[in-house]
């Protein structure tokens, strides 16, 4: 098998993250990365599976990082390759929502990014924070289930309108049938049954684009944050909602949050999402791998 290289990094670029953000940030990054002596390979991916296929070929090989330049589906890409190896994975955020980014603390700025994961490649420095397992798939972010994720079915489905206009279409076609799923949660071995509007899973606080949903995640305590909301009615939905910003919807009376290393989720009709893409439907487990990713360019190595 060829190896990389020691200077030589793998690139994902994901086009039309941040509509078109990431496609016109690229030229910059690969500039600034051969400018300081390394080799960008830049992997021609068109599909997901084909960029996690790509990013585990580079790694493999012996490619000294991955960097991906797009959002959080990019970033998601890269670390099916890098989780539970000694390759870090470096973020360069152009995307639309670029949670993992604001988690861990990469510049938002694309030049910024590229500049710090070059300066912690040459220096060695590599920060290693938890990741989620849920069957052969990684995640960084956060696992959701429930209404959002019925949400995000209904607008994959959707032909018309086009961009994010389906999830509002989503949305209200979701909140016209709001109601209550009953789903058993086990963490770390105890089990409830009980009726939920939505469960997240945190390995970090935001989800979504800025939604601080599991508020005091902490992705270096080898422990999720688990919240969940219980019934509610379509109003007070709609009203909580805008607190996930600010994180204050776990005072709300049907929010209840848990921490464990480990959880289970069994129910009906209803399939999971983590850092923003599909995981599989229910049951699924998921696990907190401790020190499972190793980052660069987030500042605190």
């Amino acid at each position: 098998m060829a190896t990389h290289a020691a200077g030589d990094v793998a690139v994902l670029v994901s086009p039309a993250a941040g509509r078109g953000r990431a496609r016109a940030a690229a030229a910059t990054v690969l500039a600034t990365l051969r400018a300081a002596g390394l080799t960008p390979e830049v992997l021609p991916a068109t599909t997901r599976a084909d960029a996690e296929r790509q990013a585990g070929k580079a790694v493999a090989a012996g490619t000294r990082a991955v960097v991906t330049i797009g959002g959080d589906g990019a970033a998601h890409a890269g670390l099916q390759a890098v989780a539970g190896t000694l390759t870090p994975l470096a973020v360069v955020p152009a995307g639309t929502g670029n949670d993992l980014a604001l988690a861990l603390g990469w510049p938002r700025d694309p030049l910024a990014a590229a500049r710090a994961a070059v300066e912690d490649l040459l220096s060695g420095a590599v920060r290693t924070v938890d990741a989620g397992r849920t069957g052969d798939r990684w995640w960084a972010t956060v696992l959701c289930c429930g209404f959002d994720s019925a949400v995000t079915d209904r607008a994959n489905r959707l032909r018309w309108p086009r961009g994010p206009r389906r999830y509002d279409v989503a949305i209200l076609a979701e909140l016209a049938r709001l109601r209550p799923r009953e789903l058993t949660l086990v963490v770390d071995g105890v089990a409830h049954t009980l009726p939920v509007t939505l469960i997240a899973v945190g390995n970090t606080p935001w989800y979504g684009g800025g939604m601080r949903v599991c508020p005091t995640a902490d992705p270096a305590d080898g422990r999720f944050d688990v919240t969940v909301v219980g019934p509610v009615t379509r109003r007070e939905l709609v009203r909580t909602r805008p607190r996930l910003t600010a994180g204050t919807h776990v005072e709300h009376p049907a929010v209840s949050v848990h921490r464990a290393a480990r959880v289970e989720l069994t129910g009906e009709g209803l399939n999971t999402y983590a850092d923003g893409e599909p995981v599989a439907p229910l049951p699924v487990t998921a696990e907190c791998v401790r020190g499972a990713l190793g980052v660069v360019g987030t500042g605190r190595a």
